[in-house]
C-alpha cells in the first residue's frame, strides 16, 4: 500500500470487474508450498502417497486416538488460533501407513534435515537470488487441525531477501522455508461429544519448499503470473513432485478499507485472478456494511483506510455493540414440534436442540443469496455467520432474512419472533444441534455479528470447493489469522551451518532454466511439438544421457515408453540401429524388457533371434524388387507412382523381415524408373 491515503472505495460489488486495484490501495503476496521429491525431511521414510480412501483402507493398517490440548507458546501466550481450536473439542484417529513409524507418531524424537532436501531447498534460493542464512533453526509451529499427531510442523528457515523476475515487474521473496508436510485428511464423523477426524499419516513428513513473497503483486493478473513463475522455478530444479496437490498456493490479500485475509485453496492458477478480485469486493461489501450499521447507531464511521483506525474509538465501538448484540441463546424446541421440515423432525427426535439468538437491528442486513454479472455469489453477511457456526463443528444455520424457507414456516418464524421478543428493525439465527454444540456455534455468531460493525477479521479462508474444483472464486472462513505466538524452537533437531563452500558449490551447479533446456532441443533434428513434450514430462536430460543419436526415433522410444528406464530404452534402439532387430520387433522387445533396470546388446539379441524378430538376410533386395516389377510392368506402367501401395505388400511378402522403409526406398526407384 502507497504512502498516500486511498479515497472511499468505488465499484459496483454485483461487478468484479469495476474496482481499481490503485484506488482500492490492493496489496497482495503468495505463499507457494511444493512437495520435494526426496525422503521424508526428519524421518527418512520414503515420500509416497498411497491411493486409499476411508473405505479401502487396509484393515492391517494401525489406527491411534489422540486429543490434542492447549499450550501456550515459548513466550507464554495462546495462539488466537489455538484457543479458537480447543473450543471446537475435536478429537483424531491416526491410519498409520507402511511409510510412516515412531517419528510420525510422534513417539519418538525426529532425526536431522534429510540431505538432499536441504540441497533443493538451497538450490531454489540460489535460483531466487535468496541470501541463505548462517545457521538454519528449526522451529515449532504450532498446528491446531490435528493434522500433525505433535501438535506442531517443524519448519526451517534456509533463506531471505530474494527477487523472483516476472514481466509485469519484480517480486520481492521476504522468505523461503523448509518445512514438513502434515497428514492427509480422509473423513470426519459428527458424535454427539464433538467431530472426530481421520488422517492418514502417509503424507506427514513430507519436505515442503514454502516461498513466501512481498506484497508486490501489483494487480489479480499478476498474482497468476507470479504463482506460475514460482512454480517453473521449482520445476526447473527437476527434485520436485508432479502432480495433484504437490503444489499449493496461498493468497495474501487486503485492499486499504479491509485487512490482509489469507486464501488457501488455490489449486488452479487459472482462477487466481477471479479468487483475489472477489475477496476485494468482499473486503469493500463489509466495510459498507459496518459504515451502515455504525450509522444507525450513531456511531463515529470506519475510515476508508485501516492506517487511520483509532484503537480508542475502536474500544467504545465495541463496548456499545456488546450491549446491542447479547450472545444470550434461547430455546425455541417447543416453537418446532409441528415442523414438517425432515431435517427438523429428524432432529428433534434425536435429540437436538433448536436455539436461537436475536441480533437486534440486523433485519434486511444479513442477506439472501445473489449471483453477480459472472455467477459467483454476492457477499453477503449470511455466510460470513453461518462460517463461523460450521467452524463449531455444526452443519449450518437458518436466518430470518431467509425465512421462511427449507420447511420451516411463517408460523414458526412468528412464534419464534414472538418468543425472543423482536422488532421488525431485529433479525435471528437459529441452530439445530446437540445443546452444546448449538450453544458454540450460536456464540461464534454472535461474536462474528459484532464484527461486522469492524473492519473486517485477520483471518485464514478457504477457496469453495465443489466436485473437486473451485464452485465460484467465493471462500469461507477456515480459522483466525495465527500470531506470532504459534512459534517457538525445535529443541530435537540440532541446528545446521551453511558452509561458505557448500553454498559456493550450490551456486556453481544450478539446474538449467526452461528456455535453456528449449534451446538446447532445438539444435536437434526434433519437431516443435516433440521438444514440448519432452520438456513437459522432464525427459529431455534422459534424450541427451541415455543414447548418443539425438534422433527423433529416440525421442519418439522415449515419449511412448515414459515409464521404461531410459538406458533399457537405449539399449533396445542401439540394436535396432545395429541391425540386429527389426522395426516392427521394438514394440515386443520394449514390453518384453519393460520392468528391467538394466540390460544388454547380447540380452536384446538373443530375445530377437528366439522370436524371430531379426531382419532377414535376403541378399541382393534391389534385384527381388526389380523382378516383381518386371512381372507386373503393364500395372506399373497403368498406375505409376500409385502401384506403389499394392506392391509393397507383394515385396514384404516376398522379403520377410526386411525394414519397411528400405523396401519403399528401393521400390519408388525401380517405379519410376519403368513408369
Amino acid at each position: 500500500m502507497s504512502d498516500a491515503i486511498p479515497q472511499e472505495p468505488e465499484g459496483d460489488v454485483t461487478d468484479a470487474s469495476t474496482f481499481d486495484t490503485a484506488q482500492l490501495g490492493f496489496m497482495c503476496g503468495i505463499e507457494v508450498h511444493q512437495q520435494l521429491a526426496t525422503g521424508k525431511l526428519h524421518s527418512r521414510q520414503p515420500s509416497m502417497l498411497y491411493d486409499v480412501t476411508i473405505d479401502s483402507v487396509p484393515d492391517e493398517w494401525p489406527r491411534y486416538a489422540r486429543k490434542l490440548r492447549l499450550a501456550s507458546g515459548e513466550g507464554g501466550k495462546v495462539d488466537v488460533a489455538a484457543r479458537f481450536e480447543k473450543q471446537r473439542n475435536r478429537s483424531f484417529v491416526y491410519i498409520q501407513s507402511p511409510n510412516s513409524g515412531l517419528i510420525e507418531l510422534d513417539e519418538s524424537p525426529p532425526l536431522v534435515h534429510d540431505s538432499d532436501a536441504l540441497n533443493v531447498a538451497l538450490t531454489v534460493s540460489a535460483m531466487l537470488e535468496a541470501k541463505p542464512v548462517g545457521a538454519i533453526q528449526t522451529m515449532r509451529k504450532t498446528v491446531v487441525d490435528g493434522s500433525n499427531t505433535s501438535g506442531f510442523q517443524r519448519t526451517s528457515l534456509i533463506s531471505t531477501d530474494g527477487v523472483l523476475r516476472t514481466e509485469t515487474g519484480d517480486v520481492g521473496i521476504d522468505v523461503l522455508c523448509l518445512e514438513e508436510d502434515s497428514a492427509r485428511k480422509l473423513d470426519s464423523i459428527s458424535t454427539n461429544n464433538g467431530e472426530q477426524v481421520i488422517y492418514n499419516l502417509d503424507r506427514l513428513g513430507v519436505p515442503l519448499i514454502e516461498i513466501a513473497t512481498s506484497p508486490d503483486i501489483q494487480s489479480p493478473e499478476h498474482a497468476k503470473e507470479t504463482a506460475k513463475a514460482l512454480g517453473r522455478t521449482l520445476r526447473d530444479t527437476r527434485r520436485v513432485r508432479r502432480g495433484l496437490g504437490s503444489i499449493r498456493q496461498d493468497l495474501n490479500v487486503s485492499v486499504a478499507c479491509g485487512d490482509r485475509v489469507e486464501i488457501k485453496g488455490c489449486q488452479d492458477l487459472g482462477w487466481i485472478p477471479r479468487i483475489v478480485r472477489l475477496e476485494m469486493v468482499r473486503q469493500v461489501h463489509m466495510y459498507r456494511l459496518a459504515n451502515e450499521l455504525r450509522s444507525e447507531l450513531d456511531l463515529p464511521p470506519l475510515p476508508q483506510d485501516r492506517r487511520l483506525d483509532d484503537d480508542e474509538i475502536e474500544s467504545n465501538v465495541a463496548s456499545t455493540v456488546a450491549s446491542q448484540i447479547s450472545l444470550e441463546c434461547i430455546d425455541v424446541t417447543p416453537s418446532f414440534t409441528s415442523c414438517e421440515s425432515r431435517m427438523v423432525k429428524e432432529g428433534i427426535e434425536g435429540g437436538s436442540t433448536m436455539l436461537a439468538l436475536r441480533l437486534s437491528g440486523f433485519a434486511g442486513k444479513i442477506g439472501t443469496k445473489t449471483m453477480d454479472i459472472d455467477g459467483a455469489q454476492l457477499p453477503r453477511l449470511g455466510r460470513e455467520l453461518a462460517g463461523a457456526a460450521k467452524l463449531a463443528g455444526v452443519r449450518g444455520v437458518f436466518h430470518s432474512d431467509e425465512l421462511p424457507a427449507y420447511g420451516i414456516e411463517e408460523s414458526h418464524v412468528l412464534a419464534v419472533r414472538n418468543t425472543l421478543g423482536l422488532s421488525s428493525e431485529d433479525a435471528f439465527v437459529l441452530c439445530l444441534a446437540p445443546s452444546w454444540q448449538a450453544q458454540l456455534a450460536l456464540e461464534a455468531v454472535g461474536h462474528r455479528a459484532r464484527l461486522a460493525y469492524h473492519r473486517i477479521p485477520q483471518e485464514v479462508r478457504n477457496v469453495v470447493v465443489k466436485k473437486g474444483a473451485p464452485d465460484d472464486g467465493t471462500t469461507t472462513p477456515m480459522r483466525p489469522l495465527p500470531g506470532g505466538a504459534r512459534m517457538y524452537p525445535e529443541t530435537d533437531v540440532p541446528t545446521v551451518s551453511v558452509e561458505e563452500d557448500h553454498w559456493l558449490h550450490v551456486i556453481q551447479n544450478l539446474p538449467m532454466r526452461q528456455d535453456e533446456r528449449m534451446a538446447r532441443l532445438k539444435q536437434t533434428e526434433l519437431s516443435e511439438d516433440q521438444c514440448k513434450q519432452l520438456l513437459s514430462r522432464e525427459l529431455d536430460d534422459a534424450f541427451y544421457l541415455h543414447h548418443e543419436t539425438k534422433s527423433k526415433a529416440w525421442a519418439t522410444l522415449l515419449l511412448e515408453h515414459e515409464s521404461v528406464e531410459p538406458g533399457v530404452l537405449s539399449c533396445i534402439l542401439g540394436v535396432r540401429e545395429s541391425g540386429d532387430l527389426t522395426r516392427e520387433g521394438i514394440e515386443e522387445t520394449v514390453e518384453h524388457f519393460a520392468n528391467s533396470k538394466h540390460i544388454t546388446a547380447e540380452e536384446v539379441e538373443l530375445f530377437a533371434q528366439e522370436n524371430n524378430l531379426i531382419p532377414a538376410d535376403v541378399g541382393d533386395l534391389e534385384s527381388i524388387v526389380e523382378g516383381i516389377v518386371m512381372e507386373r510392368l503393364d500395372f506399373v506402367k497403368e498406375r505409376g507412382m500409385g502401384a506403389m501401395g499394392p506392391l509393397m505388400g507383394v515385396v514384404m511378402g516376398a522379403c520377410p523381415g526386411v525394414d519397411g522403409k528400405e523396401v519403399s526406398a528401393v521400390l519408388r526407384t525401380i517405379i519410376q524408373r519403368h513408369s
